[in-house]
């Protein structure tokens, strides 16, 4: 059989206990699935969360509101800690690991990007468990994926996963916050994720870390598009991981849509930074989801950001919502002057006409 890949992201919830203090004991169990699974020719990418907290409770800062110098010192102390204790444990199962350290620039740049899939590739090759998170010690504002469930689901997608597993505090994603309201029903399957699903999962957080369940919803959407199933599950649950290799479903499943985002178009939509945004008319929108067409300049209502010819550009309707990205063929700038015009004006306006389209269809993916 040819061997799964399987990108598990193990959340703060999860790792530490509400003090503040790694879960040892834990961290133990979700290994053993770990190593088990790996024993059995699956590749594994494990994203973990917890450096900050672990800094926080070497520099008792437990519940302090921390700024990002802060967070960054607090990562710094706690990167080496956490590192540590999975090469004790999973050195005791005899399994090697790698420790990789991401910022968002990593992934939106496309030639690091291709540089840390190969190391991974690598990795894997040579039965290596890469150990990812997020590089919080010198990550400023503008390089942050903000939190590892964002940083999971852009790791599925480029490395062509199978599974995402999402370890979380709960047993996966509720009709309403469970630890809030006793009424809440665990989903246990979604087949498409919905602005009504979106908004059920706002609101809730956690000291111990930055997403909740509204990070993860965003990140099973990004895997999905890719062709990833995505899992929700509780991690405290002792075989979790193990059971969902099976063929079980322990918690709630997002299942993959069958048209897949592939190859490049794969990075335009998830891994290229986005510069700016343009919002479009009915009828522009129609003819780039129902007909396949590209974004010319006629359809444009405005545009958004500084950006330049070649920079990544979220495509929105009109109510705001945001349905496809592209790479611009021409500046901001130019398209204000150009925006609601037809293509045979651009030459009058501009003097000069590089292109027909905003976007050509090959450098634009619908979401």
């Amino acid at each position: 059989m040819k061997s799964r890949r399987i990108i598990l992201k193990i959340g703060s919830g999860v790792l530490t206990t509400p003090e503040g203090k790694f879960n040892k004991n834990c961290i133990i169990k979700i290994a053993k699935d770990i190593v088990s699974a790996h024993k059995r020719g699956e590749e594994i990418i494990l994203i973990t969360s917890g450096a900050i907290v672990a800094g926080r409770d070497k520099l008792k800062w437990k519940g302090k509101f921390l700024t990002l110098p802060e967070k960054q010192a607090a990562a710094a102390v706690g990167q080496s800690q956490l590192m540590h204790l999975y090469e004790e444990i999973f050195r005791k199962n005899n399994c090697l690991t790698a420790q990789i350290l991401l910022t968002a620039d990593d992934l939106s740049n496309r030639h690091r990007y291709l540089n840390v899939r190969n190391t991974l590739f690598a990795l894997l090759k040579h039965k290596v468990i890469p150990i990812i998170n997020e590089n919080d010690s010198v990550a400023v504002e503008e390089i942050m994926f903000g939190d590892n469930d964002t940083l999971s689901a852009l790791v599925s997608s480029k490395m062509e996963a199978d599974f995402l597993i999402l370890l979380t505090n709960v047993n996966g994603f509720y009709t309403c916050d469970p630890l809030k309201n006793k009424k809440a029903r665990l989903i246990k399957e979604v087949k498409e994720i919905s602005s009504y699903l979106e908004k059920k999962a706002e609101g809730t957080w956690d000291w111990r870390g930055t997403g909740g369940m509204q990070t993860k919803l965003k990140a099973a959407k990004i895997a999905i598009a890719s062709g990833v199933s995505t899992f929700i599950v509780n991690g405290l649950k002792e075989g979790v991981v193990s059971k969902i290799l099976d063929g079980e479903n322990p918690g709630t499943k997002f299942l993959s849509k069958n048209i897949k985002i592939v190859g490049r178009k794969r990075w335009i939509a998830f891994g290229a930074r986005m510069k700016g945004e343009i919002t479009v008319d009915e009828g522009a929108k129609e003819a780039l989801v129902a007909k396949g067409k590209s974004l010319l300049p006629s359809g444009i209502k405005k545009a958004e950001g500084e950006f330049k010819i070649g920079d990544g550009i979220s495509i929105v309707d009109l109510k705001g919502n945001e349905f496809a990205r592209g790479l611009s063929y021409y500046s901001s700038e130019e398209i204000e002057r150009i925006k609601g015009k037809l293509t045979k004006e651009i030459k009058h306006i501009l003097g000069y006409k590089n292109y027909d389209e905003v976007i050509h269809r090959d450098n634009l993916v619908l979401l």
